[in-house]
């Protein structure tokens, strides 16, 4: 079995994911509590912050297959300047007291040799199992908190004719405190399985049973995820009131999980990493957001301030729009960085089914663009927060593929925000627009000529 080590750059890969509470950057290498909000999540990561940053260092100099580090953004670039590595934290999920830890695996399957469930099963072993033995080792098994989850992010490459491609896929895993706790004590995969069998666990966004003993994954339907168990005690201690949440509710993504990744869809059935271009493209009208007035590069940071700032206006949005608009409830609006520009991603799902069959992923995004997103942009974009000064929007589409809800593709258009205007305007085409932006399927930038596909 062959891995392939890579250092690669950021992609904005949108799909549902966990959602998780941020805070603001800190000297201390972890969140200080001084930065957050709720008061119970101020308490628990106060009163554990010594732990919290013997963790930190425990697993930044722990020893993995493939580099692993600490993030509280899946989907930056660890190569660019101001990599936040605050990947542990206490957070508010459903309900529950959630410790996180979220961290880039940088390692790239190869799509064609390991299947989704077993690159999701490899870095489980390589990855969640041996931070979970760090985690009993610093913590104690009555911690305050509901459950133990985890966020990781790694790629997958596959060969595309002549050249190859990779996508980005994240794997979260919610544990019980008590099975949490508990697993790393299991000698083997039998008492592994029961435990991930009622855990909620998801690949980019989407419900996964996760299979320690095969290619493929189990059959959702077969799992009963819904007993309750030891968490029971301390969920109601912090008022949540149930131990877990059910497994059928996809784990928002946006908040923090980013702000960064939300992408629903994860490519071919068989790899569920990318889509791999058609042998004849469209012509290339090389798109790209348009340069603004020179001004530092935004951070992370930034976009915290502005998801701060206008946050009520984001709920208000979000709230609104799923009846509305589409969006997706799973992932809320929100702020994030792409290639050195501020973004606000929005989700929303598109109502059409396309056959995957007798249509092309070019075909899919015009279509996705021409008949659902371009009519709702008129009575969408009153809606975007007026005074907040970012770059560009960032339209995450979900399609659904065939009947089967498990067949789904995510195509991205990172649209700039004066151009989008121009367009509601009435003073660019559609195709302007198109020409002016970033269209990604699943992760992988494409060429769009919305006349050419139709």
């Amino acid at each position: 079995m062959t891995y392939y080590r890579k250092t690669y750059s950021s992609v904005n890969l949108a799909f549902l994911s966990l959602t998780f509470l941020l805070a603001t950057p800190t000297a201390f290498g972890q969140v200080s509590p001084m930065e957050i909000k709720s008061p119970k999540l101020k308490t628990v990561e106060d009163k554990y912050l010594p732990q919290l940053e013997s963790l930190h260092k425990a697993i930044s100099t722990a020893s993995f297959p493939f580099p692993f580090l600490l993030t509280r953004y899946v989907t930056s670039d660890p190569d660019r300047p101001g990599f936040d590595s605050r990947g542990l934290e206490f957070v508010n999920f459903q309900g529950q007291i959630v410790m996180k830890t979220s961290g880039i695996y940088r390692v790239a399957y190869d799509a064609d040799r390991f299947t989704q469930n077993e690159r999701a099963v490899r870095t489980f072993r390589e990855v969640i199992v041996p931070v979970l033995r760090l985690i009993v080792q610093e913590f104690p098994s009555d911690i305050d908190c509901d459950a133990i989850g985890f966020e990781i992010s790694y790629h997958a490459r596959a060969p595309a004719k002549s050249f190859e491609y990779e996508g980005k896929e994240i794997l979260v895993v919610v544990l019980s405190r008590a099975d949490a706790f508990g697993l790393p004590n299991q000698t083997d995969d039998q008492g592994r399985q029961a435990i991930l069998n009622r855990s909620s666990i998801y690949v980019n966004g989407k419900d996964f049973g996760l299979s320690l003993a095969g290619p493929k994954p189990l059959d959702l339907e077969a799992l009963d995820r819904s007993a309750p168990d030891a968490s029971q005690g301390s969920a109601q201690r912090a008022g949540s009131g149930s131990a877990r949440p059910p497994a059928s509710n996809p784990l928002p993504s946006e908040a923090n999980l980013q702000p960064s990744t939300r992408m629903e869809a994860g490519g071919r059935a068989s790899s569920g990493a990318t889509t791999a271009p058609p042998s004849a493209a469209p012509p290339t009208v090389a798109p790209s957001i348009p340069p603004v007035d020179p001004k530092p590069a935004p951070t992370s940071a930034d976009a915290e301030r502005l998801q701060n700032q206008f946050q009520s206006q984001l709920d208000a949005l979000s709230k609104e729009g799923a009846a509305k608009f589409h969006l997706a409830d799973s992932a809320p609006p929100s702020f994030s960085i792409y290639h050195d520009k501020l973004i606000l991603q929005l989700t929303l799902r598109n109502p059409q089914t396309f056959e995957k069959s007798s249509s092309s992923i070019y075909k899919r995004a015009a279509q996705s663009f021409d008949l659902f997103l371009a009519p709702e942009l008129k009575a969408l974009m009153p809606k975007i927060p007026g005074e907040a000064d970012f770059d560009a929007l960032d339209f995450s589409i979900l399609n659904r593929l065939g009947i089967d809800r498990k067949s789904s593709e995510a195509i991205e258009f990172i649209c700039p925000l004066k151009s989008v205007r121009l367009f509601v305007d009435d003073e660019i085409t559609g195709q302007d627009l198109i020409n002016q932006s970033v269209v990604l399927v699943n992760g992988v930038r494409i060429a769009l000529n919305l006349q050419l596909v139709e």
